[in-house]
């Protein structure tokens, strides 16, 4: 059973993403991932403006008053969140660590998926598949999809991106927007094979997450470090410019060698760091995505 106050921070966050969704990203949402086609819907009379090209001339022709054919959009799409839940992405400086940030951004996503009536599913990994929810239309769903991302506890703090494309491969055959929120730090380059393959069957968006604070550590003398996945601890004397500049040239190699995997995968791909403004970062990439479809 729910704690009150667990209860309290899933409606906190509900109305906060559904407000934001419905003010500023539910029309460019839309507009960048429209359905697959379209399906004849009804007949009705003609009005100045209309197209001249959706002419119904049988009915026309019948009625002696000129008629036009109206189309819905097939949409029947199906948004697949892919959430990093290894050990590093607990980092978190700022405002909220980046697990948080992730939860807060899957929210937006889905209900942006649910106001268009198109299905979401969840998949959250570490070294192993930790959680799959299917994809389903509506509120409850939604909701469902809130709490689990709140509650849930890995059992593992390894990454192994590989395998949960594996698994995203294995259930949905073809055409889902899949949304992998994750920093995208993994020793292992083995993921980049089986993300081009996802690309190829699916829309892949990479949203990479970071913190400031990854950037460079300052100066506060003598730290303990400790490695979040592998829990390794070292002493650092932050007060080493050595140090330093040498943190800063691992940290460049590590991001460089990412960048050129996930460009090599041929996904697109979004930056967010939680201090920034995310709403418009993701509002402008979706109407990037919809120009490129016009």
């Amino acid at each position: 059973m729910l704690s009150p106050r667990l209860m309290a921070k899933i409606k906190h966050i509900e109305l906060k993403t559904r407000r934001l969704v419905q003010n500023q990203l539910v029309g460019a949402y839309m507009s960048a991932y429209k359905g697959q086609g379209i399906t004849f819907n009804s007949v009705r009379p003609y009005e100045f403006g209309d197209d001249v090209r959706s002419m119904d001339w049988k009915v026309t022709a019948r009625t002696g008053t000129p008629h036009v054919k109206t189309f819905i959009e097939e949409r029947e799409l199906t948004l697949m969140l892919v959430i990093d839940a290894s050990a590093s992405v607990l980092f978190g400086t700022v405002e909220k660590q980046k697990r948080d940030f992730a939860s807060e951004i899957a929210s937006i996503l889905a209900w942006s998926a649910t106001f268009n009536h198109d299905r979401v599913g969840l998949l959250i990994f570490s070294e192993e598949v930790e959680y799959y929810i299917p994809p389903k239309r509506g509120r409850n769903h939604v909701l469902h999809l809130i709490q689990t991302l709140l509650t849930f506890q890995p059992k593992h703090k390894g990454t192994n991106l590989q395998r949960a494309l594996q698994t995203l491969n294995h259930l949905k055959d073809r055409g889902a927007i899949v949304f992998i929120m994750s920093d995208f730090l993994t020793e292992s380059q083995e993921f980049f094979n089986q993300l081009r393959m996802t690309a190829i069957r699916h829309e892949v968006v990479a949203l990479v997450l970071s913190d400031p604070l990854e950037e460079g550590i300052p100066d506060v003398g003598i730290i303990q470090l400790e490695d979040a996945e592998t829990g390794a601890v070292l002493w650092v004397d932050t007060s080493s410019s050595k140090w330093r500049q040498d943190f800063v040239i691992q940290r460049q190699t590590q991001i460089e060698t990412r960048d050129t995997l996930l460009q090599r995968a041929q996904v697109k791909r979004l930056d967010l760091m939680p201090h920034e403004d995310y709403i418009h970062a993701l509002r402008k990439f979706f109407i990037q995505q919809a120009l490129k479809r016009s």
